[in-house]
């Protein structure tokens, strides 16, 4: 992926935080409804991070560190329900200046000051090392890097999932890179991530991970969450479950984990092109209103 040149453009969301419009990828980094409140509710509270967090230690893969909101809200959840947890954080981010831009803006001023003092210090070094934690930001194609990550063993408790949208950033929603993330789940882990496109789930269960919807504050449709047993999972409504037997379902390929965005969305189209699936639209005539538009339909 070409590290992005477009201009940062600050936004206020409904909450009273503020997110940053990318010019690159043509979206905003978090729901218009409110950036912090997506990071609490749609991450930490979806995967019961608190209770996890009662644990001696606890493992988080942040794919996507954007502002840090995520790890951000995680870490204030962890200083409030066990401050004496050991946490190990590993965050992937390919745009250096996004974090640097949250921390300059003061747009991290609503967190506790230790948490605070941590998103400066990964900004700043990619690196925050006090007792009780051990974060580490990645630079770079998350595609690589998750590699590494792979490479270390590590096994995370929860992994939070925050690309931009799959037809935007199709290069992190492959089942290649699904199949990356996934060996660094812990078999008891948890992964959430806002999206509910019919591709992306798909990839997910080729990934080998069972699948089931959650809330995504500030969103329209449901998110997904994703963990190696189906155990504790909602089930999939019916119009979900439908969903998945559209075109829509046939999920985006990277076989080298090096791809442009436009050959992954050029081998998706050949593949739906020649499918014998049924169509997405014939789904949404039967489950949608008229007009309706539905991100998760792509």
């Amino acid at each position: 992926m070409l590290l992005p040149t477009g201009a940062l453009v600050l936004e206020p969301t409904a909450d009273g935080s503020m997110t940053l419009f990318s010019e690159d990828f043509g979206e905003w980094f978090h729901s218009r409804q409110g950036a912090y409140t997506e990071a609490k509710a749609t991450y930490v509270e979806t995967t019961d991070l608190p209770t996890l967090a009662l644990a001696p230690t606890l493992r988080v893969l942040d794919v996507c560190y954007g502002l840090g909101y995520n790890t951000a809200a995680a870490l204030t959840a962890v200083a409030q329900v066990n401050p004496t947890c050991q946490v190990r954080l590993i965050a992937l981010e390919l745009d250096p200046r996004v974090p640097r831009q949250a921390v300059e803006a003061d747009l991290i001023g609503g967190w506790p000051a230790p948490v605070q003092d941590c998103l400066r210090e990964l900004a700043a070094t990619g690196q925050a090392t006090r007792p009780g934690l051990n974060a580490t930001l990645l630079w770079g194609d998350a595609r690589q890097r998750i590699q590494q990550v792979e490479a270390l063993g590590f096994q995370a408790d929860v992994i939070f999932f925050d690309p931009f949208s799959p037809p935007h950033c199709p290069e992190l929603w492959t089942v290649e890179f699904f199949q990356r993330v996934a060996a660094c789940l812990h078999p008891q882990g948890r992964l959430a991530t806002y999206s509910c496109a019919a591709a992306v789930r798909a990839a997910l269960r080729l990934a080998g991970l069972a699948i089931g919807p959650m809330n995504a504050a500030g969103r329209r449709w449901p998110g997904t969450l994703a963990q190696v047993s189906p155990g504790g999972l909602a089930p999939l409504s019916l119009q979900e479950q439908e969903h998945l037997l559209t075109r829509a379902a046939i999920p985006y390929r990277d076989p080298t984990l090096k791809d442009t965005a436009a050959a992954i969305r050029q081998r998706r189209q050949r593949e739906q092109a020649g499918s014998d699936l049924v169509p997405t639209s014939r789904w949404r005539k039967r489950w949608l209103p008229p007009h309706e538009k539905n991100p998760a339909a792509r």
